[in-house]
């Protein structure tokens, strides 16, 4: 495995695209299933994610083995290959939902009539070459896209925060418990970090004090999703779920915008190229994880066989996102549960007989 990463760029990683790809559809459809409380999902979500990406990330402290080397020497090179091949078709799934809000989401902020499906082709162009990249490349873009992420979302907190009445979230937790669990629970596959720890363990190199490093981190990538779904709420009160895109919407009632227009769409722009990094993002895990099953350093062909798949994927569902969505919503939480928090606390059982055959 010569892809390498730093903690740096992973910890970029766990705040900008752990955010970017939350603040699309997701605050609308918390606000959909849970009204005011709709942050109380995200911070049960957040914890959970948070305390799986600690857990991966001081096993590093222990051990420099790759979780594929784990893997292998508990149970063998097939099993291990099997997982990592399951492993790599979960991040291609997990990359079909944000792909298509992303779509929609220039589809309403940047087009004034819907555009033809194929004004969207280019992506995928972008996708193909970006996905061929190793983790080296995407760790390199991570340090490119953080600064710009965070002085964009500054500016559009800026100009929401002062146009919201707080009391829209008055009373907490008004809604039944299990609506509120259900709803972090049906929400569980936004929350993929701990997967994408799996993929990154054995290529960083680990000092002491990286893990709390990685985990405050996870937790601040969290906590602005849940700052800018409380601003949005606050902002628009019962009438959020009619809102579908926070970060179109939210600067809306920002004075200067009734006075020289949208200034809010540059800030937009340039965080859509945040998101479409974090999109693929989950392209480039998942060409890792067919380069470790087959052996075969060909990413490029990895690359377009993915793309392939999500092209055929987004031409099926054209027009269907809603359908999508549900469907991701009832099933898609399972895979979740399994790649990206039960295998990572796998992992310590890993190396725990790994040091039980040592002995």
């Amino acid at each position: 495995m010569n892809d390498k990463i730093s903690v740096r760029q992973i910890c970029f990683i766990l705040i900008a695209y752990n955010a970017a790809l939350k603040l699309i559809i997701y605050p609308t459809a918390s606000a959909v299933a849970c009204k005011n409380d709709l942050i109380i999902p995200a911070l049960i979500d957040t914890a959970a994610q948070t305390f799986v990406v600690w857990a991966v990330a001081y096993l590093s402290s222990k051990t420099d083995k790759s979780f594929y080397r784990l893997l292998t020497d508990a149970a063998g090179v097939w099993v291990a290959r099997i997982i990592y091949f399951l492993l790599g078709l979960y991040f291609v799934l997990a990359a079909i939902v944000p792909m298509v809000e992303q779509q929609l989401l220039v589809h309403a902020s940047f087009y004034d009539t819907v555009p033809s499906l194929y004004a969207f082709l280019p992506f995928f162009a972008f996708s193909l070459y970006a996905g061929a990249k190793s983790l080296t490349v995407a760790g390199r873009c991570a340090d490119l896209c953080l600064p710009i992420f965070l002085a964009c979302l500054a500016a559009l907190i800026i100009m929401s925060v002062g146009q919201g009445d707080y009391s829209n979230l008055l009373p907490a937790i008004s809604q039944p418990s299990g609506v509120l669990f259900g709803s972090a629970l049906s929400s569980l596959f936004k929350y993929s970090g701990g997967a994408f720890m799996l993929i990154f363990m054995g290529r960083y190199k680990y000092k002491k004090g990286d893990a709390a490093r990685l985990t405050l981190s996870c937790a601040a990538g969290g906590a602005i999703v849940v700052a800018l779904m409380a601003i949005f709420y606050a902002v628009y009160g019962s009438m959020t779920p009619s809102r579908t895109f926070l970060l179109n919407d939210i600067a809306a009632f920002f004075p200067a915008v009734g006075y020289v227009g949208r200034i809010d769409l540059p800030l937009l722009y340039a965080i859509d190229i945040v998101i479409l990094f974090a999109i693929v993002l989950r392209v480039q895990a998942a060409v890792c994880c067919f380069c470790v099953v087959f052996g075969w350093e060909r990413r490029a062909v990895y690359s377009a066989v993915i793309n392939g798949a999500l092209l055929v994927i987004v031409l099926l569902s054209n027009n269907k996102f809603t359908q999508l969505y549900e469907a991701a919503v009832k099933w898609f939480w399972i895979p979740s549960l399994i790649f990206a928090y039960f295998l990572p606390v796998c992992a310590w059982l890993l190396r725990r007989k790994n040091e039980t055959k040592s002995v």
